[in-house]
C-alpha cells in the first residue's frame, strides 16, 4: 500500500491488527475450556473485548514501529492463561489448544476476503473513498492474519508451533526442547535483525494471501 500515508496506514491496519491478535488469544482459551481448563474463563479472558488482551508493547508499539519502517506487520497480545494440568489429555489437548490460534487467524483471513468481496460487489464497481478504505482494510486483515498464522507455527518456544511439536516428543525430549522458551523472543528478534524472519514468513504468507484473494475473485 505505498500510496497511503503513514497516518492512513495506521487507520487501515489498527482494527485488523487488534482483532487478529484478540481472536487468536480467545481461540486458545475457548478450546482449552472445551478440554477442561477454565482458567481463561475465570480470569475474564474469553471475551472479544480487545482491552482485556492488549499488550502495550506487542499490540501497539511493535506493530506501529514495523508499519513505520515497512515490511511485515505483526504483534502479540497478553497470552491467555492455560493450565495444562486441568486438561483431560494434556499432551494431545495442548497441541489442539496451540493450533486453535493459527486456525482462528485462517478463519479471520477468510472473513476479511469476504468483506472485500462484499465491498466491491455492493459498491457496484464504482471507485470511491469508502470502498477503497474497506478494501484496503480487508487486504491488511488478510495479510496480518496470515503473518500471525505462519509466525506462530514456527517451532520456537513459546510459539504455538513448539506446543504442537512438544506433543510428539517424549516427556524428556519435550522438557529439554522447552528450555529454549526464555530465549525464544531473543531468537525472533535476532532473526528479524538479520533479515531472516521476513524471508521465512514471505513465501507462505504470499501463497496464502494469493489463495484467499483468488478464492474471492480478485485477480493477482
Amino acid at each position: 500500500m505505498p500510496e497511503l500515508s503513514l497516518i492512513q496506514k495506521i487507520i487501515v491496519f489498527a482494527i485488523p491488527v487488534i482483532f487478529a491478535i484478540t481472536v487468536h488469544e480467545v481461540a486458545h482459551g475457548w478450546v482449552a475450556s472445551k478440554f477442561g481448563d477454565q482458567t481463561a474463563k475465570m480470569m475474564g479472558r474469553l471475551t472479544l473485548n480487545p482491552i482485556k488482551h492488549i499488550d502495550p508493547i506487542g499490540t501497539i508499539l511493535v506493530p506501529a514501529i514495523l508499519l513505520f519502517i515497512g515490511g511485515f506487520v505483526f504483534g502479540w497480545a497478553k497470552p491467555v492463561p492455560v493450565d495444562w494440568r486441568n486438561l483431560r489429555n494434556p499432551r494431545r489437548d495442548m497441541a489442539l489448544v496451540a493450533a486453535a490460534g493459527p486456525s482462528a487467524n485462517f478463519a479471520m483471513a477468510l472473513f476479511w476476503g469476504f468483506v472485500a468481496r462484499l465491498a466491491v460487489t455492493f459498491g457496484g464497481g464504482t471507485p470511491n473513498g469508502a470502498i477503497y478504505a474497506i478494501v484496503y482494510m480487508a487486504q491488511a486483515g488478510i495479510m496480518i492474519n496470515f503473518v500471525l498464522l505462519v509466525l506462530n507455527l514456527i517451532p520456537i518456544p513459546p510459539l504455538d508451533g513448539s506446543r504442537v511439536v512438544t506433543s510428539f516428543l517424549t516427556p524428556k525430549a519435550g522438557y529439554y526442547y522447552n528450555r529454549l522458551e526464555p530465549y525464544g523472543f531473543f531468537i525472533l528478534v535476532g532473526l528479524l535483525a538479520l533479515g531472516l524472519l521476513g524471508k521465512i514468513l514471505a513465501p507462505p504468507v504470499i501463497y496464502l494471501t494469493t489463495f484467499v484473494l483468488t478464492l474471492f475473485g480478485f485477480g493477482v
